[in-house]
């Protein structure tokens, strides 16, 4: 299983949230990024749905399992899995530590947005994407 490396994660952990792109249904080009917080629990990256499971990125995230972040000036293609359920006080240990103050602390450790917990992890080299830009006919 691939895993990031400290420095990449000391980065990620330090930055305010980062842009997440799942892919759209067609599975062959990324969605639109999504701004969103981040949280490193354990050495691994954990993503939340402020909207819950209905959220589009989110769905497609699980539906694909693929997608990409930008973060701390770089953009990194990823695999998406869901996050242990026993992780979940962790988690939202790590949400109210690393945002304190927020008004939107609450929400992100609510049940909606706990349902929809990811944990994002690098590809392994062989599952690297390659996506091109779908061609319409002309």
């Amino acid at each position: 299983m691939a895993r990031w490396s400290k420095d990449e994660l000391k980065r990620v952990a330090a930055a305010a949230g980062l842009h997440i792109a799942s892919l759209r249904v067609e599975g062959v080009r990324y969605r639109a990024p999504t701004w969103i917080w981040s949280v490193v629990v354990d050495g691994d990256l954990y993503v939340r749905a402020y909207n819950g499971d209905a959220s589009r990125w989110y769905q497609a995230a699980l539906r694909h399992k693929k997608g990409r972040i930008t973060a701390t000036g770089s953009t990194k293609p990823v695999t998406f899995e869901p996050a242990a359920a026993a992780l979940s006080e962790r988690i939202d240990e790590a949400y109210r530590t690393k945002y304190d103050g927020s008004p939107y602390v609450a929400p992100i450790t609510g049940p909606r947005a706990r349902a929809a917990t990811l944990r994002v992890l690098p590809p392994e080299p062989d599952q690297i994407l390659s996506l091109e830009p779908v061609r319409r006919p002309t």
